[in-house]
């Protein structure tokens, strides 16, 4: 930033800028004839003024609102829907007869029932040998 800021002072100092007297003379009598305004006084606005503003914003609002209404909706056409036609299902003849889920289960039943049979002998004869 440092480097920056001498650059720029060292090109502003390059610059050979001459006023011609007649331009100086222009300027100062134009900056003479310029007398300042009086500030704006802060003394509140009148209830005229609000009551005017106030008024011009509801009519305002109104005809908004009466020209928006005003137009007229654009008709979009439609292409007219198919009618719907009953869809029907061709009959089938169904054959179904009831399967016998049990026999395997209670083969299982059984199986399980044996399997504890045995360990519980197993069990046992280790209990034996060991007191």
């Amino acid at each position: 930033m440092d480097n920056l800021a001498k650059k720029l002072r060292t090109d502003a100092q390059a610059i050979d800028c001459a006023v011609s007297e007649d331009l100086d003379d222009r300027i100062r009598a134009s900056l003479q004839g310029i007398t300042p305004e009086p500030l704006a006084s802060s003394k509140p606005k009148s209830f005229s003024f609000w009551f005017a503003s106030s008024l011009t914003g509801v009519a305002a609002a109104a005809a908004f609102i009466a020209i928006a209404n005003l137009r007229t909706p654009e008709t979009v056409v439609t292409p007219p829907m198919p009618t719907p036609t009953a869809f029907v299902l061709p009959m089938i003849e169904l054959k179904a007869k009831t399967a016998v889920l049990t026999a395997p289960l209670e083969q299982e039943i059984k199986d399980l029932q044996s399997d504890i049979k045995k360990a519980e002998e197993a069990v046992k004869q280790d209990i034996d040998r060991l007191f």
